[in-house]
């Protein structure tokens, strides 16, 4: 398991150096890809948002299920367009995309969406039923975007927050960059 660090640790130039080998390290990095939790797929995402969004004492509507489904159904980030497009195409009527906004606001809020601060879009959270902090790889070229769940680096970022008497509410890091699909094609 990665080790935590606290803002004490990271102050400073050697500090910072110390926290960025550590963050980088290929020891580290494979850390970041194991979960103890399940990775919903399919129908089964679907019945865990709905089970999550029913827990939280929502309803599941035919028009939040069409919703999850779009959003669900993208492999990038999906902007609400993208999503009202996609529900209206399958619904055979237009969907408006403030209506979509509203229901991504309460899937973000429920836990069954992240949003991408940077590109305002959403991704579904494969894992509705399981509460982490939002880290975003981002692509800069293919626009891939993967979700990772590192509860250390969280705990080191409300740490430094509350340090100085911040009080983090929803901590969002994205890393924009190149996956290494379009790493190797250049």
């Amino acid at each position: 398991m990665a080790e935590s660090w606290t803002p004490e640790q990271v102050r400073g130039d050697e500090g910072k150096a110390a926290a960025l080998a550590r963050l980088t390290s290929p020891a580290y990095l494979h850390t970041m890809t194991r979960h103890a939790h399940h990775e919903h797929q399919g129908d089964a995402l679907m019945d865990a948002a709905r089970t999550a969004l029913e827990g939280a004492g929502e309803q599941w509507t035919e028009m939040r299920r069409s919703v999850f489904a779009a959003l669900a159904g993208f492999s990038n980030p999906a902007s609400a367009y993208d999503i009202a497009e996609a529900v209206s195409k399958a619904r055979g009527k237009r969907v408006a995309a403030n209506s979509v906004y509203r229901i991504l606001d309460i899937f973000v809020d429920k836990n069954l969406a992240r949003r991408v601060e940077s590109a305002n879009a959403y991704v579904a959270n494969a894992h509705p039923d399981c509460v982490h902090d939002c880290i975003f790889l981002v692509c800069d070229i293919c626009g891939d975007t993967v979700h990772l769940d590192d509860d250390p680096v969280s705990r080191a970022i409300r740490s430094a927050a509350s340090a100085t008497g911040f009080r983090p509410d929803r901590p969002v890091i994205e890393v924009r960059g190149t996956c290494e699909r379009c790493h190797e094609a250049v």
